[in-house]
């Protein structure tokens, strides 16, 4: 069933106001934004792929769907107890994962998290806009993810060295750019890198059958008209293309059997004249 949690953008404080010498109480409530935070992983029926809305004054304005996963490495000590070596985590992001969210207008930002907190992940969307020959023209983008996970915890690691709480980010993140106004799409797998805290280790983050929306969303629970990823796109083309090179063809053989038709056809019209010159008198 889908988790519901509400949250206050801002805490709730009661304001003072001074007006002729008297004080007025103004509940926060009343300026702070009231956002709504919604987990429908349960509603896909792909069991790797999640579903989060966040919803402020009772309106959509975040929401995504996606596949991740984490690639960790961490080191461990050798049978000789002398070398490390490095094994690899590989990290899903849980169905069950809690969320918080907060929408802007040109700022945006999503947060999950998972099995007690051990893993958080945290992304940020910034709108923004751009001088070209069509004039302004604006977009959105993924601008920084942050990833922070705890290696003692032993889901995933197995006697992790140096046990502890690390965070992996971007460094100048420019993903997912997609115009103001659509939402972005990418069935593909894509591969993200991301810089550890534990030595500079690169973290990988996975991600797949992706639909998000961070900004302009036209109703509750409705994306815009997506734009596709150039690995979509161009997979899209490479399925097309031997459809339409064989309706080409097909058209290539209707034209030349009918051109093949009349020719005979006048062929066989026109009066044939004997070689035998012997048949002349059999004519006319």
């Amino acid at each position: 069933p889908p988790l519901r949690s509400r949250v206050l953008l801002q805490p709730v404080r009661l304001l003072r106001k001074e007006v002729c010498g008297f004080f007025f109480p103004h509940a926060a409530a009343r300026l702070a934004a009231e956002q709504e935070v919604e987990n429908l992983s349960g509603l896909s029926p792909n069991p790797e792929k999640d579903i989060f809305v966040v919803r402020e004054n009772r309106t959509t304005c975040l929401m995504a769907e996606f596949a991740a996963k984490f690639i960790v490495p961490y080191d461990v000590w050798a049978s000789n107890y002398v070398d490390l070596i490095t094994e690899q985590a590989d990290i899903p992001l849980s169905r069950g994962a809690g969320m918080k969210g907060k929408c802007g207008t040109n700022e945006s930002e999503l947060e999950l998290s998972w099995l007690d907190q051990a893993y958080t992940l945290k992304l940020s969307f910034l709108k923004e806009g751009h001088n070209t020959s069509r004039g302004l023209e604006a977009s959105w983008r993924l601008s920084r993810i942050q990833f922070t996970y705890d290696s003692s915890e032993r889901t995933y690691f197995k006697d992790a060295v140096s046990p502890g709480k690390y965070t992996a980010s971007s460094h100048r993140l420019s993903a997912l750019v997609t115009p103001a106004g659509h939402s972005y799409e990418c069935q593909a797998q894509q591969t993200i890198s991301l810089v550890s805290s534990d030595h500079q280790k690169s973290v990988q983050l996975l991600l797949s059958e992706v639909r998000l929306q961070p900004f302009d969303i036209p109703a509750d629970f409705v994306f815009s008209e997506e734009h596709k990823c150039p690995v979509d796109q161009r997979e899209q083309l490479e399925e097309t293309l031997p459809l339409i090179l064989g309706l080409i063809l097909g058209l290539v053989i209707v034209i030349t059997l009918g051109i093949y038709h009349i020719h005979h056809k006048l062929t066989a019209s026109q009066v044939q004249i004997p070689r035998d010159r012997s048949q002349y008198k059999h004519m006319g």
